[in-house]
């Protein structure tokens, strides 16, 4: 764990992820426990939610969130060609399950966080209209100390309770096989935008 956390603290610097709050006092948050769709790694501390209300405005807003516009915002001129790689890795009909499942999930994500009377911050960090400094901070979410895990930073987006109930209203939804495709797509897609923007890379899982 203390060799996870100096990687966290050494990546961080590099990065500059301000946008992470209290980014080394999470990584020990970070266990080897198995995720479901994404090898060991996973993240019991308290969720970024002033990155998660920045992805969520980036998109569109609450009631008007869309995948693709947050992909527009995040990817900027280079939309078109990660659409396009996307597809022809995993083909139109995963890609179309990534929507689809990705606008049911922050749907759903608002919908438990309102039951739960969980607040909101005031402002969002980063600013959403900053694709790169949003990708930055999620791919900052995402990293163990080992690497990037896609559900290490949907844990950090809205806590692993809440991620592990949205996956199990995703699976009643839509079933386990989109599940898989709407998390290994976001994962893709991640690292895609890590090599866009020149984001340092210890490893991946």
């Amino acid at each position: 764990m203390k060799s996870r956390l100096m990687k966290a603290l050494a990546f961080a610097g590099v990065m500059g992820l301000s946008a992470v709050p209290a980014l080394a006092s999470m990584m020990p948050n970070v266990t080897d426990a198995p995720s479901r769709f994404s090898g060991p790694g996973v993240y019991t501390g308290a969720p970024a939610l002033p990155v998660t209300l920045s992805m969520v405005i980036a998109g569109g807003g609450p009631a008007h969130f869309s995948t693709l516009t947050l992909v527009h915002t995040l990817a900027g001129a280079k939309t078109g060609a990660e659409v396009a790689s996307l597809t022809k890795k995993f083909g139109s009909a995963k890609v179309g399950n990534f929507v689809k499942v990705f606008d049911f999930v922050v749907a759903d994500t608002l919908k438990i966080v309102t039951a739960k009377h969980i607040a909101l911050p005031a402002k969002p960090s980063p600013n959403p209209k900053n694709g790169k400094a949003l990708a930055a901070a999620l791919w900052g979410a995402g990293q163990t100390g080992d690497g990037f895990n896609v559900e290490v930073m949907l844990d950090r987006a809205v806590s692993h309770p809440i991620h592990d109930q949205v996956m199990k209203d995703i699976d009643a939804k839509y079933g386990l096989a989109a599940d898989a495709d709407y998390h290994a797509v976001l994962n893709q897609a991640m690292h895609d935008l890590a090599s866009v923007y020149g984001f340092q890379k210890s490893g991946s899982m």
